[in-house]
């Protein structure tokens, strides 16, 4: 797994007549854990799914290690590539949605190994192995061969995230990984969230739980109207914000 760097290039986005991102330009390092934060209908999910082309700009574009994804230039135009392609460059992006998305005919270990035996990365034997690391490595090596019905909320979440990794990716989104949780559950999620972060794998990461941003995040963003209103450390955006819509979000949030 390498992680990539991803680039926003004032991306516009409109549903009918509402603007729901108006010009992002955002860089992330490679192995940054960027955390997008921001009010209910800020754009932070269409700024998540338009990283991997599941949402498709107007305007602007998203590069990862400086190559478009999605599209390619020709002359001063951006056309867009064919769906194989997409489908091609989506695999180096994991992807770890709020419902959790498990196919439910299939086991933990199924799931998991499903991505690596549908595009020919690895033979059946050696997908369901590394499905097997890849379950021990988010705490769930015991429930392999359990249903998604017979897992807890956080269980199935944990087993998303293994899914996301089973490719390789050198990025993973997480939309809001929590959100769909029991409190009691969310401590589960955060903490295998967070022993990925260590491995230097690059993150993007809409929560709302500030915690995991400050003790994990390289780089906090907030985005408030389909507009980037601050961005920097965890240090300087949760506890010296500069601009006033900042504190007026982070009061409502303790």
């Amino acid at each position: 797994m390498t992680a990539v760097a991803v680039e926003i290039h004032n991306a516009h986005k409109w549903y009918g007549t509402r603007h729901v991102l108006a010009g992002v330009d955002l860089t992330i390092a490679a192995g940054t854990v960027a955390t997008i934060l921001g009010p209910s209908g800020a754009g932070k999910s269409t700024l998540l799914r338009a990283v991997n082309h599941l949402e498709k700009l107007d305007v602007g574009y998203v590069s990862l290690n400086g190559e478009p994804i999605g599209v390619r230039r020709r002359s001063d135009r951006l056309k867009e590539l064919s769906e194989r392609a997409i489908l091609a460059q989506r695999r180096r992006i994991g992807f770890v949605f709020q419902s959790f998305n498990l196919f439910p005919h299939l086991t933990a270990l199924e799931n998991v190994a499903a991505a690596p035996i549908a595009t020919r990365s690895a033979s059946r034997e050696q997908a369901r192995a590394a499905a097997r690391e890849l379950l021990d490595r988010v705490g769930l090596a015991d429930r392999a061969d359990s249903y998604p019905r017979q897992l807890s909320g956080g269980q199935q979440q944990r087993v998303a995230i293994a899914r996301a990794l089973a490719l390789s990716p050198g990025v993973i989104l997480f939309d809001e990984p929590t959100s769909a949780l029991d409190p009691e559950l969310v401590g589960e999620v955060l903490r295998v969230m967070r022993d990925l972060a260590s491995t230097g794998t690059t993150l993007i990461v809409v929560t709302h739980e500030l915690g995991f941003a400050r003790e994990a995040a390289d780089l906090v963003v907030l985005l408030d109207q389909g507009r980037i209103v601050e961005q920097g450390t965890p240090a300087d955006v949760l506890d010296h914000p500069r601009h006033p819509r900042t504190r007026e979000f982070l009061s409502h949030m303790r």
